[in-house]
């Protein structure tokens, strides 16, 4: 799969108690960003795995010159600042795709039936002014490419 520009869409996030609706080129344009996604909050490797390691390198992302890491999920705005919240998230952007219309446009949505309807596929991306330049797609039930320290390493 090959993604070349972010798509246009809007996603949610929680900023000082109030819901802010960000237009995806606008978030993209003019700025390197470290994107990660998860099939969902407060999901066993997601919470363990997955977000812990990005919190743990923020530090170290942003170093290498990315102004911002989006953690992004088919979840509301609310979930994903309880999950922020939990794991001490401060230095990542905890965007809401409530509807998946995003993870839809980005082609990177999956059906998971009964857990949830449409979810996203597990992946970490790099985003250079709107532009993908690295995309690392878990294959089902794994998480081996979409890491931090991967991510980390293509900077």
């Amino acid at each position: 799969m090959k993604i070349e520009t972010m798509p246009n869409g809007q996603l949610t996030q929680r900023l000082n108690g109030e819901t802010v609706t960000h237009d995806a080129i606008e978030l993209f344009a003019n700025k390197k960003v470290a994107l990660f996604a998860v099939p969902g909050a407060f999901t066993p490797t997601c919470s363990a795995s997955h977000l812990p390691g990005f919190v743990a390198l923020a530090d170290k992302i942003k170093a290498k010159g990315v102004d911002a890491i989006v953690c992004l999920s088919v979840n509301d705005a609310f979930v994903m600042e309880a999950w922020g919240q939990a794991h001490n998230a401060e230095e990542i952007m905890m965007l809401g795709d409530g509807d998946g219309s995003y993870t839809k446009a980005l082609g990177l949505d999956k059906e998971t039936g009964a857990f949830g309807g449409i979810r996203s596929q597990r992946y970490s991306m790099i985003v250079d002014n709107g532009v993908v330049t690295n995309l690392n797609v878990e294959q089902p039930k794994e998480f081996k490419i979409s890491d931090a320290e991967t991510l980390l390493g293509q900077l």
